[in-house]
């Protein structure tokens, strides 16, 4: 919705222009430096409730934040709110007062991912969810080059320690977010009575966190990561500086997830399977390399994750060539029970078909630049790019590394792959 609207006759006329930008409103003013706003999140725990109550305060100098929109969720109750609130479909409006106020809400927080536990929990001696669980997406509208300085504090019970995907001075995390005006946490937090170790790996300040009593190795953990992310960082020099890892034992999900700079693994989950994968490893290359796809060519991501979690394995020395050899045949074996390959979600038989095709490929590579180049070229090319990957930039990269078309990543090769593909207007 573009409209202009003439703010009085004074020395300098300001225009004000309402656009979306980067999946936010914004205002448009004249104005030739960044005007910072602070926005402190402060999080309480309540054990014995399952809740967590939740305020956002928002400090100005003059009225920056115009407004703040977000859909509720609903285990997110008893919003309340300084200026003025309105909720109408289930979309909440705020528009705090011109010198800043305060937003209030509480959590539910338990969430069960399935029948095989829960992805966000509470009880009386430590939680473990993610950020975006507690602070719902929002979008604002603000005056031109205007900006937030966000940070997350926690008030915890006695004896209470809690770890996050961003570094602590005196308790407050800082939250900065170089693509964003508007900065929001995300990532993984474990808070309770809590056992850390920390280690720099490859320059990557690495924490492993978790509830005492839990049996979680957290020395096995960063021995393995002592391991393979030096091998990591040969292929992509620019990962992130700081890799939270979080886990727990039951009733968490029995299963391994990523989010940026952080990731979540239940306890009883091995480093290294029997068919030598490793859940963290993969999980690991989401949370550092954060790739993204378009719809269809979640098989991308997914693959290129596996694959190269058994390639740092093979790197590292943590397992031979000959049972990496082992575990690629065991993931074409597995491949051959999925049908498509292109499809929203990638499923495991899926994966296993990208894992051959991503082998198959680096073959191709190297074969036809006399070793020069292979998939780290392509991977690397990706991760610099920052954009969701689909087949076509996929196919791009290869030509250009191998100056020809890719025999592999022909169409007709990759099941169910048509569907997705873009229609030439030209051809209708």
């Amino acid at each position: 919705m573009n409209w202009i609207a003439k703010a009085g006759y004074t020395l300098t006329t300001t225009l004000v222009i309402w656009i979306t930008c980067n999946g936010s409103m914004a205002e448009v003013t004249v104005a030739s430096q960044i005007s910072k706003y602070q926005v402190r999140y402060t999080v309480l725990p309540q054990p014995q409730r399952g809740t967590l109550e939740v305020s956002m305060r928002v400090t100005q100098p003059r009225r920056l934040l115009r407004e703040l929109r977000f859909v509720t969720a609903d285990r997110i109750s008893g919003i309340k709110a300084d200026g003025e609130l309105l909720e109408s479909a289930g979309e909440i409006v705020w528009r705090p007062p011109a010198s800043g106020g305060t937003l209030r809400w509480t959590v539910n927080i338990a969430s069960r991912r399935n029948s095989n536990g829960y992805d966000a929990w509470l009880g009386e001696d430590w939680g473990l969810m993610r950020a975006e669980d507690l602070i719902p997406r929002a979008s604002t509208r603000t005056v031109r080059n205007s900006a937030s300085e966000t940070s997350l504090q926690f008030s915890l019970p006695s004896g209470w320690s809690v770890v996050t995907a961003y570094a602590s001075r005196s308790g407050v995390f800082s939250i900065n977010k170089a693509e964003r005006r508007f900065d929001q946490p995300d990532g993984w937090i474990v808070m309770g009575r809590l056992g850390i170790r920390h280690e720099t790996i490859a320059g990557i300040r690495v924490v492993v966190a978790a509830p005492i009593g839990q049996d979680v190795r957290r020395l096995d953990i960063l021995a393995l990561l002592n391991w393979t992310l030096p091998e990591l960082s040969r292929v992509i020099p620019e990962l992130p500086r700081r890799l939270a890892i979080v886990s727990a034992g039951d009733p968490m999900w029995r299963g391994g997830l990523s989010a940026p700079q952080s990731l979540y693994i239940h306890a009883e989950r091995p480093l290294i399977s029997e068919n030598a994968t490793s859940t963290l490893l993969h999980e690991v290359m989401h949370s550092t390399v954060r790739l993204t796809s378009k719809t269809g060519y979640d098989w991308i991501v997914e693959g290129l994750a596996e694959y190269y979690s058994l390639e740092l394995l093979r790197r590292s020395g943590s397992i031979s060539n000959a049972r990496h050899e082992a575990a690629l045949k065991n993931q074409l074996r597995w491949a051959k029970s999925a049908s498509v390959l292109c499809q929203r979600l990638s499923s495991g038989p899926a994966t296993a078909m990208a894992v051959g095709i991503l082998a198959a490929l680096d073959a191709e590579i190297r074969s036809q630049t006399d070793g020069e180049s292979s998939l780290d070229d392509l991977l690397e090319e990706l991760h610099g790019k920052r954009q969701p990957v689909d087949l076509l930039l996929l196919q791009e990269i290869t030509r250009q590394l191998i100056d020809s078309e890719s025999g592999v990543l022909a169409i007709d090769k990759l099941p169910g792959c048509r569907e997705y593909r873009p229609v030439d207007p030209g051809n209708g």
